[in-house]
């Protein structure tokens, strides 16, 4: 199963390919996406993604876990997180949104079993 495409992306609006739905914040994973709700986990730009917000793609058996901090980059990553993710032995890149979602298309457009979260306003 393949990584879908981010296909299209904006102020506060993200679409995946082959999905009807508009985005706000998502995750995506190889054969799906959903919507990433922070309040799932309490999650706030400050301290920021959580493990737990990162734990469903995880267990998707991702290579590659690709963070968007928003298109101003106010999304905090803390190191706990990035370190949750090198022990889970799940390579990590955290950029900004618009980078991030390019990123995300290249790998995904290569093969990899990529993953990833991102956040499309501030």
């Amino acid at each position: 199963m393949s990584s879908p495409e981010i296909a299209s992306l904006s102020w506060g609006q993200m679409k995946v390919k082959g999905c009807s739905t508009t985005y706000k914040d998502c995750k995506v994973w190889p054969g799906g996406s959903r919507t990433w709700d922070w309040r799932e986990t309490g999650t706030n730009h400050s301290p920021g993604v959580q493990p737990a917000d990162l734990e469903e793609v995880v267990e998707k058996g991702v290579k590659t876990v690709v963070i968007g901090r928003g298109m101003s980059e106010a999304l905090q990553v803390p190191a706990s997180t990035v370190d949750y993710l090198k022990r889970s032995g799940v390579d990590v890149l955290v950029l900004q949104t618009e980078k991030a979602v390019a990123e995300y298309n290249a790998l995904a457009a290569r093969g990899v079993r990529v993953g990833g979260l991102f956040h499309s306003t501030c």
